[in-house]
């Protein structure tokens, strides 16, 4: 059995999958050009571009997050907007304000003026600097694509995509994420340090000021055509139940729980994280000219989709578990048989 939510001609679903596959791999190219190594961080962005979701950066500075988002920018031609996350910045600061203004007849009336969140790429810079309320005012944002302030509902440009930033090192003065938050982001992603060569590369560019000249690869509503395809691509019941025994087995309770997530887990994953796995595996397939999805699909992004949700109790924080291990050993115990 497989889940096909419509009726598509086989031939003309392969036609798409390679297109898909063509402008995927162009857009990958080009922001390549620009972002030295971090292969696996503009995979994982251009994943959540292209089927709707947010992406969670976590890094030092200086490896290149703002450059990633400003090239995405150019090569999909979309709207870009930066928001510096400070413990004094509110709600209003990100969302906007009602204003009271004055016509010509002197009569007066409250005027929506628009923040920043009113973009296309949007990126929150340091965002567990900010305090958890104004935190909160990207959860409606990000889940619905939308801004409702005054009873009034505002619906973004679509795509809208969020890409925030924090730093693992330096915690004071920081707020953790809400479980909330970080549940709408699809992935997070560790942004790791440059090697030596890249390192060399990225300083030699600097000293010869050498600029990539970025064109247009794919529009806006090109993107909104091809997330389109990804609801034809075929999910057999195997796969979405491995993608649903994945998610249960990160909860303690489970039965598909592994003796050490009942150790030092306190709560797994969300229903969130199953419907991530299957729309990044579909995005996978695509990128790879395939219209239907493996296990491997499904297993590729596993660890970004899963390792922010994920929390450990106090025993697993006292002994430093990596939760990355934790997924590693629920996917080692898994079958695909779907007999475990």
């Amino acid at each position: 059995m497989s889940t096909i939510p419509i009726s598509v001609d086989p031939s003309l679903l392969q036609a798409e999958a390679d297109q898909f596959k063509q402008e995927f791999a162009a857009v990958r190219e080009a922001v390549g050009r620009v972002i030295v190594g971090q292969a696996r961080v503009v995979e994982a962005a251009l994943t959540a571009i292209f089927c709707g979701g947010n992406v969670l950066l976590e890094g030092v500075p200086g490896l290149g997050k703002t450059e990633l988002v400003k090239a995405l920018s150019r090569v999909l031609e979309l709207e870009f907007r930066r928001i510096q996350f400070t413990p004094d910045l509110m709600p209003a600061d990100i969302v906007g304000t009602n204003i009271m203004t004055s016509d010509e007849a002197g009569r007066y009336r409250f005027e929506f003026r628009r923040g920043p969140i009113f973009t296309q790429l949007l990126l929150a810079d340091e965002i567990n600097r900010a305090s958890p309320k104004t935190q909160s005012a990207l959860l409606e944002t990000m889940q619905e694509g939308s801004v409702t302030t005054g009873g009034t509902v505002y619906h973004l440009t679509q795509p809208f995509f969020v890409l925030a930033t924090q730093n693992p090192i330096e915690q004071e003065g920081t707020y953790p994420l809400p479980e909330a938050q970080l549940d709408r982001f699809m992935f997070k992603v560790e942004v790791p340090f440059l090697s030596r060569a890249e390192m060399n590369e990225v300083v030699s560019r600097t000293i010869l000021k050498r600029s990539v000249d970025l064109q247009k690869v794919v529009s806006g509503p090109r993107i909104m055509e091809l997330r389109g395809v990804l609801d034809k691509v075929v999910v057999a019941d195997p796969l979405r139940d491995f993608a649903v025994r994945l998610v249960l087995s990160t909860h303690p309770t489970s039965e598909f729980a592994t003796e050490r997530i009942k150790r030092y887990v306190r709560w797994g994953a969300s229903p969130r994280a199953a419907q991530a796995l299957i729309r990044a595996a579909r995005v996978r397939a695509l990128a790879e000219g395939r219209a239907h999805v493996a296990f491997e699909d499904i297993r590729h992004y596993s660890e970004e989709v899963l390792q922010h949700r994920i929390l450990l109790n106090y025993d697993g924080q006292a002994e430093n578990v990596r939760v990355a291990e934790l997924i590693q050993e629920c996917l080692t115990s898994l079958s695909e048989d779907g007999i475990a």
